[in-house]
């Protein structure tokens, strides 16, 4: 089974005005729907094409050393992944909070809430060049994390709460070079703490010292 595109969780308007219809009709349509298509061109008739998304990205990670052609496979993969967790990462604007144990967990390990919201907004803001900026669990810790290109924190043994985007497509249409603006943008109205106060339920003993990760839920298969 080929993996597919996934269908966006909202209509292409409901981030409006933060991140624009045409936006999401151009990075999701355009950039998501070219990983989707070349990483499948790349693993027909191999012995990752009936693999699950997930573990044709650690897999390729794994080879990619040995075996050259693996290296276009991952970059896809990964790329696949990673924006598949990123559409699940925004909501439309409101200004929720996140509760319960992952308010609890934030204020733990930053501080406060407002402490979290400026560590991943200078992170984000200051990452080069092209990558994501991700809230992890960390075996018993809440930390934040950016990685370049298509690189993916699950293949570090760590649980994605919720990612940012920073490649230029995600905010260039509406924002032009001024990165800053998105990310304050995301970081203020958008990020999906539904789904982020799910991951740290499923991270479970991940929060307990010493835990062996598990590994996050799979995206991307038909």
């Amino acid at each position: 089974m080929a993996i597919e595109l996934p269908s966006l969780p909202y209509p292409y308007e409901a981030l409006e005005p933060l991140v624009s219809g045409a936006t999401l009709k151009t990075h999701h349509g355009r950039h998501h729907r070219a990983y989707v298509d070349n990483l499948n061109s790349l693993v027909r008739g191999t012995d990752l094409a009936d693999k699950p998304l997930e573990d044709i990205v650690r897999q390729s990670a794994r080879r990619k050393t040995t075996e050259p052609a693996m290296t276009a496979v991952f970059n896809n993969a990964a790329q696949a992944w990673n924006h598949a967790f990123y559409w699940r990462s925004l909501a439309p604007p409101s200004e929720r909070a996140p509760q319960g144990a992952l308010a609890q967990r934030l204020t733990a390990d930053f501080g406060s809430h407002n402490e979290f919201a400026q560590a991943l907004t200078t992170a984000a803001t200051k990452h080069f060049a092209s990558g994501w900026a991700w809230l992890v669990a960390d075996r018993g810790a809440l930390r934040i994390l950016t990685t370049a290109n298509a690189d993916t924190p699950i293949l570090q043994g760590l649980v994605p709460l919720l990612v940012i985007d920073l490649w230029e497509h995600a905010y260039y249409l509406d924002y032009r070079a001024d990165r800053a603006r998105y990310v304050g943008g995301v970081v203020g109205h958008l990020l999906n703490w539904s789904f982020a106060e799910e991951n740290l339920r499923g991270a479970g003993e991940e929060l307990q010292p010493g835990a062996a990760p598990p590994r996050t839920g799979r995206l991307g298969r038909a």
